[in-house]
């Protein structure tokens, strides 16, 4: 081993132990979680709660020999290790065994795994690879488009195994395109595009009384109108435009709603129509006045028509009918506590049942009885909330923040791009499942099942947040080896 410091008093034991703490706790949650009454012993490997202890020796035998080696081949082999993870899931896709639906577990005799888990560190190195070439630099959008590229890929591919949740994880990257450089209009122009989805689809059953169309699409392009007024009158002062655009659409409106007096309207059609007019108002403004601020909010403008129109399409061909559901569950469109929400409804009744300072150990009635299904997975933290009441659920996410807290701190205090690229990679992925998983139990979140880090029963994602931990420890471990004080 190189550098002046051994590796015994270079890596970061505070974060190592928080990471112990949480698997160990998680452990015995799943024991919990799973305990049957005639079950004797915590190390009986016929059940889940021994099959974790194993995958949890692995894991800190792999994480041993992840501080052991050079933290160079880490960065020498990012890219190999990308290439060869695309190729796993592309094999995945046509070899996979279906299993609820989704065809991305490859079984290997008594162990079975999902290559997705490995995507999201191939994925964090080969962007920290990439980042950290010479001279480049997170400016423009431009820059963007090949990290978009690298982060893409194995999106597509994730998606191909039907394996939403997991897919939906790579948009934590955008957290640490932001954090290098990104200009956060484009988290904005992400959350103005939920927001418009949700409008869309929550009131898309929502007839106007006397006329054709529905609140959906009319109440998102009056949104997209607001926007639009707010940009003129409070962003660039122009404040006799945007009275001009807001005088428009109110005799639109008045004119619309008198028409459907004596004749069918619909208001679909005249709410695009009032936004496409708008739009060409602000462009013909622009090029009277030398503005030049107004291309971007026409292109925004635009692309929401075209975005509203298609998320009928999105919303009922592309995901499949369990993901359907359970939007429409968490949006009030529909109650099924027998069916999609059956999950969401039997893990709230689960926490609330813990009150303040919970049932105790393995006497949760709700998790005992089998309840809630995926108690020990997906829902591992209703086991929590029941059990270990509000100060454990507290304590739990207060802990999780502070591993957190201490992920950043380590990529702050980093020398080298690529280990402070890849340390924020590590902090937004685990902050995606954190918020996603936390949110989905407490009825905040859609379902999407994706596991609580070091707390979900399993080996494939114990292993993926792990390797993901412990890399980024090597890392810095390296840096004190190298000399570097803290």
């Amino acid at each position: 081993m190189s550098g002046t410091t051994s590796i015994k008093y270079s890596v970061d034991w505070t974060t190592i132990g928080i990471y112990m703490f949480l698997v160990v706790f998680g452990w015995l949650n799943v024991y919990g979680a799973s305990y049957d009454f005639d079950q004797s012993s915590i190390f009986d490997f016929g059940q889940r709660a021994g099959k974790q202890f194993v995958w949890i020796l692995t894991a800190f035998g792999l994480a041993g020999a992840l501080l052991l080696l050079d933290s160079r081949m880490f960065s020498f082999f990012a890219n190999v290790i990308y290439i060869a993870t695309l190729l796993l899931l592309v094999i995945t896709i046509f070899v996979a065994t279906d299993v609820k639906g989704s065809r991305s577990w490859l079984v290997l005799g008594p162990v079975s795994f999902q290559p997705a888990e490995l995507a999201k560190t191939a994925t964090a190195l080969a962007l920290a690879k990439f980042m950290s070439a010479y001279n480049y630099k997170l400016k423009g959008w431009k820059d963007l488009i090949p990290l978009g590229v690298i982060v893409f890929i194995p999106f597509i591919l994730i998606i191909l195994q039907k394996e939403t949740g997991g897919a939906l994880v790579f948009l934590a990257f955008l957290l640490m395109f932001y954090r290098e450089g990104m200009n956060g209009i484009v988290l904005l122009l992400g959350a103005f595009a939920v927001v418009l989805f949700v409008v869309a689809i929550r009131f898309s059953e929502a007839l106007i009384p006397g006329g054709g169309g529905t609140w959906g699409m009319v109440l998102a392009m009056l949104i997209v109108l607001i926007v639009q007024f707010c940009f003129a009158f409070f962003y660039n002062r122009h404040t006799k435009e945007a009275l001009k655009l807001l005088a428009g659409v109110l005799v639109v409106a008045g004119l619309s709603y008198v028409m459907s007096i004596w004749f069918v309207v619909n208001f679909d059609y005249i709410a695009i129509g009032v936004v496409a007019v708008s739009s060409i108002y602000w462009v013909m403004t622009e090029m009277l006045n030398r503005y030049r601020k107004y291309w971007a909010m026409v292109a925004i403008s635009l692309g929401s028509i075209v975005f509203c129109m298609s998320a009928s399409y999105l919303f009922n061909d592309v995901l499949e009918p369990h993901q359907q559901v359970r939007i429409k569950v968490l949006l009030n469109m529909k109650e099924d506590l027998t069916g999609a929400g059956y999950n969401v409804n039997q893990s709230k009744i689960a926490i609330g049942s813990g009150g303040f300072w919970g049932k105790g150990y393995l006497n949760g009635t709700q998790t005992k009885l089998k309840y809630v299904p995926e108690q020990d997975t997906d829902f591992i933290f209703c086991t929590v909330g029941e059990e270990w009441g509000f100060v454990g659920s507290t304590g739990v996410l207060l802990l999780y923040m502070w591993l957190l807290m201490r992920i950043i701190r380590i990529a702050e205090r980093q020398r080298e791009t690529f280990n402070r690229v890849y340390g924020y990679c590590v902090a937004s992925i685990f902050f995606f499942h954190l918020m996603i998983n936390v949110g989905m139990v407490l009825g905040l979140m859609p379902v999407i099942g994706i596991p609580l880090p070091f707390l979900s029963y399993g080996g494939s994602s114990l292993w993926s947040f792990t390797i993901l931990l412990f890399i980024l420890l090597r890392l810095d471990a390296a840096r004190m080896e190298r000399g570097i004080n803290r």
